[in-house]
């Protein structure tokens, strides 16, 4: 497998390491050479070790084109889908493009569908909670029906972002990067989207349908120079009726991510990190409750990732892939409406039929 990795910075090293661990070969591209000096010389060998030789580093303007089987975009939300559209156009087996996938304006997100469907390029977004372990456990419970029928799901992400500016000290805070501007993809609604993303798998594996209403309040920072969501709180509907919220923060410390599926005959809980080093899984039907322990460190998220996707490429069950495109593109219909309900202080409905842009929202 031949892996091209557009941006240099935490994403592009966790996913070149995870590839070189699989023996895959990879280059690494990015406009800023301090960038591609810092992967190389710190973020890298700090993380993991030692610096990996077989590592190919390129500036933009001597970019290798064409001959991939993956092209991964690691770059702020802002820049991904011009760049995932010019990935598409060197027609790779697939594209994968880091989370939250655009921005909450929907900017392109239509135009990306297109091209993807004209060029037949796969196009995932890299939601990697939803191919892990401890997920697809879940996933199984709710589709053997052990838990009953459905009733109701809760997901939270609520982790202070200290963490991410600890694994980039070359920023000091949300005001240096995308982080701190919800209109760029950032804050909570966007950094923590896995919430919306994991509620969202784990609803279409009981069989509800997408989201369909959204009721959101958000609690935004706005001093001058930052602009961003510190707090997230939605309620939502699917199209079969099954209602939920969830919840995403970037103030709560120690973290909480976790998940709950509850149904008539029993209850569900997904857990990351509730231990140091694990996922975990809690089940309970009756009298009786259980708990699978997954024993993991981030690197392996990663890892996990990229089999999926090797996987979806040499298989025909891409629609399948919690990963592919259109679940990415469900994921951020919500994120817009979220902040279409703070705004109008209404419950906002997302009308599929008129396809990936903000007229799909309309207010109930």
């Amino acid at each position: 497998m031949k892996l091209k990795i557009i941006g240099a910075g935490s994403i592009g090293n966790h996913l070149a390491h995870a590839a070189c661990s699989l023996n895959w070969e990879v280059t690494v591209c990015d406009v800023d050479p301090e960038a591609l000096r810092r992967m190389r010389e710190e973020i890298y060998p700090a993380r993991y070790g030692n610096w990996d030789e077989s590592i190919g580093l390129h500036l933009a303007n001597d970019e290798p084109k064409g001959g991939f089987d993956l092209i991964a975009i690691g770059t702020p939300p802002d820049t991904h889908l011009p760049l995932a559209m010019a990935a598409i156009s060197e027609m790779p087996r697939a594209v994968l493009v880091e989370k939250p996938l655009c921005q909450p304006g929907l900017e392109g997100a239509q135009d990306i569908a297109d091209l993807a469907l004209e060029k037949n390029v796969m196009v995932f977004t890299g939601y990697d909670h939803a191919v892990g372990e401890a997920a697809g456990a879940i996933e199984k419970v709710i589709r053997s029906s052990q838990l009953g029928i459905i009733q109701t799901l809760d997901v939270e992400f609520r982790e202070h972002w200290g963490g991410i500016f600890a694994a980039h000290p070359w920023l000091e805070g949300p005001q240096d990067s995308y982080l701190g501007y919800w209109k760029r993809g950032g804050g909570a609604s966007g950094e923590h989207s896995h919430a919306i993303h994991l509620w969202q798998f784990f609803a279409h594996a009981a069989g509800a349908g997408r989201v369909v209403e959204v009721q959101a309040t958000l609690d935004y920072v706005n001093d001058g120079t930052v602009d961003y969501d510190q707090l997230c709180l939605l309620q939502l509907r699917t199209e079969n009726g099954l209602t939920g919220r969830v919840v995403q923060d970037v103030v709560t410390h120690p973290p909480r991510k976790w998940a709950r599926v509850q149904g008539d005959l029993g209850f569900a809980e997904w857990y990351s990190g509730k231990s140091a080093g694990t996922d975990s899984v809690r089940l309970g039907t009756g009298d009786q409750t259980s708990e699978q322990v997954i024993e993991k460190i981030r690197p392996d998220d990663f890892i996990q990732e990229l089999r999926h996707l090797e996987m979806m490429m040499k298989g025909d069950k891409f629609a399948e892939s919690p990963l592919a495109l259109e679940r990415g593109l469900e994921t951020m219909m919500v994120v817009a409406a979220a902040h279409r309900s703070q705004q109008q202080h209404r419950t906002i409905l997302i009308d599929y039929t008129v396809g990936w842009s903000p007229t799909a929202l309309k207010e109930k």
